[in-house]
């Protein structure tokens, strides 16, 4: 379990296709703090994965399964590109955005950004068909990990304000028109339209 409040911003170090799934390779973000073992869940850009391994210089692997790939925007990913990062929450923490599984529902796409004076701005999202019904004013909604406030939802189309600290430590300072991100819908709506059916 997350809570979509990114602790982290790293670059790919390595991507390999391996059979249907690939091979991811992240560095180790510079914290102090940052304890990472084997077996352990990282949530990257919203997708809940396991690390596999480690490198002697922290460098972390993991496996992608061809899932995870055809939910994911990550058949793109290329080194070098930033990626999201957070560990799970312990049940002692504060949560600070919203209960995320990690578990992305589908993606969605940037279609346009404004910046909005002040460091800040508004981004303009497109989700793919069929996510539209959980989009709500002032929902949350997970953006490639990022817990976020739903403003302005219009059929797949939805805005969102980001502070200048969101651009700042997250990949969604560098997105570009154009680009897909990774979507997970706010579960208690995904419980409830599922008790209710």
């Amino acid at each position: 379990m997350f809570t979509g409040i990114i602790e982290s911003r790293v670059p790919v170090r390595d991507y390999q296709p391996q059979g249907g799934g690939a091979r991811l390779v992240l560095p180790r973000p510079d914290l102090p703090d940052w304890d990472i073992h084997t077996g352990q869940s990282i949530a990257v850009c919203g997708t809940c994965l396991t690390v596999v391994d480690q490198a002697p210089d922290g460098a972390m692997g993991f496996d992608l399964s061809p899932e995870t790939l055809d939910r994911t925007w990550f058949r793109e990913i290329e080194p070098g590109r930033p990626v999201n990062l957070e560990r799970a929450m312990l049940l002692s923490d504060r949560i600070d955005g919203h209960l995320v599984a990690g578990h992305v529902d589908g993606g969605g796409r940037l279609t346009g950004r404004e910046a909005t004076g002040d460091g800040g701005a508004v981004f303009e999202f497109e989700v793919d068909e069929g996510l539209e019904r959980y989009l709500i004013e002032k929902g949350s909604v997970t953006l490639d990990g990022v817990s976020l406030t739903v403003v302005q939802p219009a059929g797949r189309a939805f805005r969102v304000a980001l502070i200048p600290l969101t651009l700042e430590l997250t990949n969604l300072g560098s997105a570009k028109v154009g680009q897909r991100v990774n979507v997970e819908a706010d579960m208690i709506g995904k419980w409830i339209e599922r008790l209710t059916r």
